[in-house]
């Protein structure tokens, strides 16, 4: 089946071609050989759409080391459905996470900003208590962080 080169292969995956250089070079991607009639490289079509895939999978917040083991499970024919759905399980567990830490430092500049009116004099007290409720998850009627 006839190939693309690098620039088609980075356009049709939307990325740049020192992306799928940088992945060649971390073992993502295989690179094709040069053909010995043409100057330019043979990029498969398989090879652009390992590319989308390995670009959404960043996307959605797996390591470059989680997508190695993604595509090597993915080429094993013995793999089971069941350790991908383990995997992006966790991943799911992970970012669950993340956003309710999201949440706490949103919580804490909302409170320094409650703290800090847009003029007079800066009340460095109240900005500290702000942050320490907000630390301590003190979550007023409102249900935003309020002094004690």
């Amino acid at each position: 089946m006839k190939g693309m080169t690098i620039s088609k292969a980075a356009y049709k995956a939307e990325v740049g071609v020192e992306t799928i250089r940088f992945y060649e070079r971390k073992g993502l991607i295989a690179q094709p050989p040069k053909p010995e009639e043409s100057a330019f490289r043979d990029d498969p079509v398989e090879t652009g759409q390992r590319i989308r895939f390995i670009r959404l999978a960043l996307e959605i917040g797996f390591s470059r080391r989680e997508i190695e083991e993604l595509l090597s499970r993915r080429a094993d024919p013995a793999a089971d459905c069941s350790d991908m759905r383990g995997r992006t399980t966790a991943k799911l567990t992970e970012v669950d996470r993340k956003i309710a830490h999201f949440k706490q430092i949103r919580g804490a500049l909302e409170a320094l900003i409650a703290a800090c009116p847009d003029c007079g004099a800066l009340r460095a007290r109240s900005i500290l208590e702000a942050l320490t409720d907000a630390e301590d998850g003190v979550v007023g009627a409102n249900g935003r962080d309020e002094p004690r």
